[in-house]
This record gives C-alpha cells, structure tokens and sequence, in this order.
C-alpha cells in the first residue's frame, strides 16, 4: 500500500511539474506576445480618456467601466474564437483584415486631425455621421458605443498581432495566451485610464487638504498643480493617441503592401531605414525604427485623408439609406 501511495504520489508530482512548466510556457508566450502589441495598447490608453470629457465626475468610472467591460467581451467571446478559426481554417484572411483595421484606425486619427486644423468643417462632418442625441443618456450611450466601437479594432489588432508572434503549437495553448493577453492589457488599460480620468478629483481632494504643517502646504500645493496640470495632460495625451492611431494603423497597412504589393516597396522602406540607421550606428536601432515609424504615419495620414471623403460621400449616405429602408 505505502509503495501504492509513493508511485501515486510521484505521478501526481510529474504531472504537477508538467502543468506548471506549461503555465510557465503560457506565461512567457504572453509577455512576448503582449510587448509586440504594445503600440496598439498605449494607442488604447491614450484615446479612451477622450470618451469621457464632458460628463458629470461620477459617470466618469461608470463610462470607463462599461467601456472595459465592452472591451474584454469584445477580445473574449468575439475576437478570441475568430482568431483561432481564422488562424486555423483561413489564415490567408489575416492581413487582408488586418489591413481593413489599419484603415479604420487612419480613419479615426485623420478626423482628429481635421478636427484640430479645420474645427468648423470636423464639426459639420461629425454632424452628418452620427445621429442627434435626446438627452444626457443617449449621448452617454453613443459615446460607449463609439469607443467600444474603436476599441473592436484595436482590440481586434492586438489579438491578430499577439497570435502571429505565437510559435506553433497547441490550438489550446494559443487560446491561453490569447485570453491571458486579452484580459491582461483589459484590466492595465482600463485601470491606467481610470486613474487619469480621477486625477482631477483626487488633484482636487488634496488641494483642499486642510493640514497646517509643512506637509499640508506640499500636499496641498501638489494638488493644485494635478488640478492645472490636468488639461494640459490630457491635451497632449489626445495627440498622442491621434498620432498612434494614424502610426499603427500605417504600419499595419505597410506591412500589408509589403506582403501584397511589388517588392520594391518594402526593399525601399528597408533601405531607407538601413541607411538612416547607418548616420548613427551607435543608435541605428532607435533611428532605424523612428524612421519606419515616419514613413507609417505619413502613409497613415495620406489612407485617412483618402477614407474620409470616402466614408462622409460614400459609406455614410449608403449606410444611412440602408437604416432607412429596415422597417420599424
């Protein structure tokens, strides 16, 4: 019996190992996975406090709650299972769609940048795209559904690109990581984003600190600069995050034409970038990647400036005589 209880012992052990190796191996593909996505997820962090400007400070962590929970069902029980079917059955679909993302994300930075150069013309074209809002609950629904909306395709991008850095494997292990990575950068996002939209409160909260030691003055002085410093962050985080829209989106249709189109394109990127990296060699990576990044944002620009026109004359008026003609 004791022999029994050792052998028994010994194999709940091996298997214990074995199932700690794997998680370890899920763990690792992970991290590997989730850092080649991280110009999608600073792209999310920066654009989803926009969504939240102009509502009263308690819908604040309510909106950024719907948003992330919008967020993980989207990757969860939508893109996770698409990825894996596309990956297995038609992998052949994945730039092309890919590509159609990137699209969209030039899209979305363009109007941005139209809204900042020509406010007058982004305001009337913003006018015509989305419906007119009742009442506070209708605006607060639309702006959760836009950003859900824009956080699909990026969500959408971290999947596909978290898959394609995956190594070979077991279908179940990709969809460990995939999960893992989804609900990772869910949850550090989200939680980033919700400490920005607070700051102002909590900024506010130690302005009025009412302590009469030298603490108190500091405390209250750091306060009041998170309070005056807020708009100037956000400010420059809403550039940010239009500047990543247009670069990743770029880059993900750039790789695309790599992939698709003549071969001279990508070697003329390569070679562009080789030789800028070859001015410095002691920093060629950085210039080497700054320089591709350029050449993304600027092809970025040009895709959204070209969508549009496309969408406002094209897509818009098709999809609105399409709502008009479902019956009621």
């Amino acid at each position: 019996m004791s022999v029994g209880l050792i052998g028994l012992l010994d194999d709940i052990a091996a298997i214990a190992k074995v199932a700690a190796a794997s998680l370890d191996d899920v763990a690792s593909q992970a991290a590997k996975a989730g850092a080649k996505a991280a110009g999608v997820v600073i792209d999310d962090a920066a654009v989803t406090p926009n969504y939240v400007i102009g509502f009263a400070s308690k819908r604040e962590l309510p909106i950024v709650g719907k948003i992330a929970l919008g967020s993980l069902r989207n990757k969860l029980l939508v893109l996770l299972p698409a990825a894996l079917l596309l990956g297995y059955f038609l992998p052949a679909a994945v730039t092309p769609l890919l590509m159609l993302g990137g699209a969209f994300l030039c899209y979305e930075g363009a109007e941005k940048v139209l809204e900042a150069v020509l406010p007058h013309h982004a305001h009337q074209h913003e006018a015509q795209l989305q419906p007119i809002a009742l009442n506070a609950r209708s605006v607060e629904d639309e702006k959760v559904a836009s950003a859900i909306k824009t956080d699909f395709i990026l969500s959408a991008e971290i999947m596909a690109i978290t898959l394609a850095a995956l190594p070979p494997g077991s279908i179940w292990t990709q969809a460990f990581v995939l999960a893992l990575v989804g609900l990772c950068i869910t949850v550090g996002v989200y939680g980033v984003v919700a400490l920005i939209v607070k700051a102002d409160d909590m900024g506010l909260a130690l302005a009025r600190y009412d302590g009469t030691s030298v603490i108190g003055g500091a405390i209250r002085a750091l306060g009041r600069a998170v309070v005056r410093g807020m708009p100037i962050f956000l400010a420059v985080l809403s550039t940010i995050g239009t500047a990543a829209m247009i670069w990743v989106g770029g880059g993900i249709i750039l790789h695309g034409i790599e992939k698709y189109g003549p071969p001279a394109i990508g070697h003329t990127v390569h070679a562009a970038t080789e030789a800028a990296a070859q001015l410095l060699p002691s920093v060629g990576g950085i210039i080497e990647w700054s320089v591709e990044a350029a050449i993304s944002g600027v092809l970025g620009l040009l895709v959204g400036a070209i969508a549009i026109p496309v969408v406002e004359y094209g897509l818009s008026p098709a999809w609105k005589l399409l709502r008009r003609s479902q019956p009621t």
